[in-house]
């Protein structure tokens, strides 16, 4: 399987250290905005070609699939761009930032009958795995999730501290981790509310969200985000259940009590972005779609289209 892999940032490095555990797969290509990040990434990782031109590594015969790590902005327009190309592609979470471009890929892909898939990763983080094979086994059922998403950024900074060149959004990025997961995890949501403070006078963005959510199972979600806390960042995940309370951050998962739980056990790697890659290449080869595919992923987007019509009114 030969990968061309687009944004070498923060995330962009996550997936090729993902990806070098996965077996007979090759990063072929490298994309990036700046040439010589691109050359320095790809020279760091055995990668042979590197360019600034997404056409340019399109065109190339030996690229099977393409994993899009670029900015929010663009996502919908280079995965339309690669499915025209004929190539499967794995967008970055999120998969737009308006609902009308995510109904774009979503028709692409039916139009194509390509692998697109979306980086929710929440769905392979070992500890939410865990919770969700307890629900499928009639274990357990979410009664309540409650989630705290937090960083500090007041500043246009990535996740490596370095500037970025365009603006990240609490709604339509790291709220849709929350909304798909929640779904995912309790069924479809059939209710949802925001809630936005200040906005920033130089990023114009709303720095702090407030978001309600009920699912058709009866279950309830409390999203609370913000680029303004000064503490410990990250996103945390409380599933109180009726059968047990479990706290998740990331890849470790602790009880209501925080007695730790072994989540080791429960896939081939503690790393969730290299279990959403080794599902897109094993989607694409078995010839099948993957968790997390455009198709299950819209409702999110179709939940995250109502709350910015909230807000906006």
């Amino acid at each position: 399987m030969k990968i061309a892999l687009v944004g070498t940032g923060a995330f962009g490095e996550k997936h090729l250290d993902g990806l070098k555990n996965v077996e007979d797969v090759e990063v072929v290509s490298l994309v990036s905005q700046s040439l010589p990040n691109a050359q320095e990434v790809a020279k760091r990782y055995g990668v042979n070609h590197a360019t600034t031109n997404l056409a340019e590594t399109l065109d190339r015969p030996d690229v099977d699939a393409v994993i899009l790590c670029t900015p929010t902005q663009v996502h919908a327009e280079q995965a339309l761009q690669c499915l025209e190309a004929g190539k499967h592609v794995q967008v970055e979470i999120p998969l737009a930032d308006r609902l009308v471009d995510a109904e774009a890929v979503l028709a692409s892909k039916r139009k194509t009958g390509l692998v697109c898939m979306a980086g929710h990763t929440r769905r392979f983080n070992p500890s939410h795995q865990y919770v969700h094979n307890k629900i499928k086994a009639g274990v357990l059922t979410v009664q309540q999730m409650n989630v705290q998403t937090y960083f500090l950024r007041r500043k246009n900074i990535n996740a490596k501290g370095e500037p970025r060149t365009w603006t990240d959004h609490l709604l339509w990025h790291h709220a849709a981790h929350t909304v798909d997961l929640f779904a995912y995890q309790a069924g479809a949501i059939v209710k949802a509310n925001a809630l936005q403070g200040p906005m920033h006078p130089e990023l114009g963005i709303a720095m702090d969200v407030s978001i309600q959510m009920k699912a058709a199972s009866g279950a309830i979600c409390t999203l609370s985000l913000s680029f303004n806390n000064d503490g410990a960042i990250g996103t945390f995940f409380r599933y109180i259940c009726d059968n047990g309370t479990y706290i998740a951050r990331y890849d470790d998962l602790v009880t209501g009590s925080e007695e730790p739980v072994d989540v080791s056990k429960v896939a081939m790697s503690m790393n969730g972005i290299e279990l959403q890659d080794r599902e897109f290449i094993a989607a694409i080869r078995e010839g099948r779609e993957p968790n997390g595919s455009v198709e299950q992923v819209i409702d999110c987007y179709r939940v995250l289209g109502q709350l910015e019509n909230q807000l906006r009114n």
